[in-house]
């Protein structure tokens, strides 16, 4: 099996663990690899593009149903691009609401260290206001999501 890798060679090539590479295979992301006479797998060349594909997917933050998707697309060329492009604008939406949602606690960080006075614990604005939701809820006029979502 000339011009192949092995699954370690594979994970260092493309900065991606081996359990990721087997888990992806186990969900289907990836096809199954071939095998030698020594049960070894061995990896192609359009192996290291999907799981390139896979990784960069992932750094952009793309669940594994919209790769899914994006890979099945991406598999029929000839097909116009319109859902290909609304898998990434709702997770443009997605990015940009979780930015709002950073910049609000960002905002209410900065304020609980500005009026901490530096005393001792029992004083202390940061915990006060950790103890107390309601008083960032007052103090804002709106209650913040206390719980983060499960994509967070």
């Amino acid at each position: 099996m000339a011009d192949t890798l092995s699954i370690g060679d594979l994970a260092s090539d493309s900065g991606v663990k081996v359990q990721t590479i087997r888990y992806y295979e186990s969900i289907g992301l990836m096809p199954p690899a071939g095998r030698t006479a020594g049960n070894q797998r061995r990896y192609s060349q359009a192996h290291r593009e999907r799981l390139r594909f896979l990784r960069h997917a992932r750094e952009l933050g793309f669940t594994l149903d919209q790769i899914r998707s994006l890979l099945s697309l991406s598999e029929r060329p000839d097909m116009p691009c319109e859902e290909a492009d609304s898998i990434a604008r709702e997770h443009l939406e997605t990015v940009e609401q979780r930015l709002e949602r950073l910049k609000s606690l960002q905002t209410e960080l900065q304020r609980m260290l500005r009026q901490c006075a530096g005393g001792k614990v029992e004083d202390c604005r940061v915990i006060e206001v950790l103890s107390d939701h309601t008083l960032c809820a007052t103090e804002h006029g709106h209650a913040h999501n206390s719980e983060p979502t499960p994509s967070e």
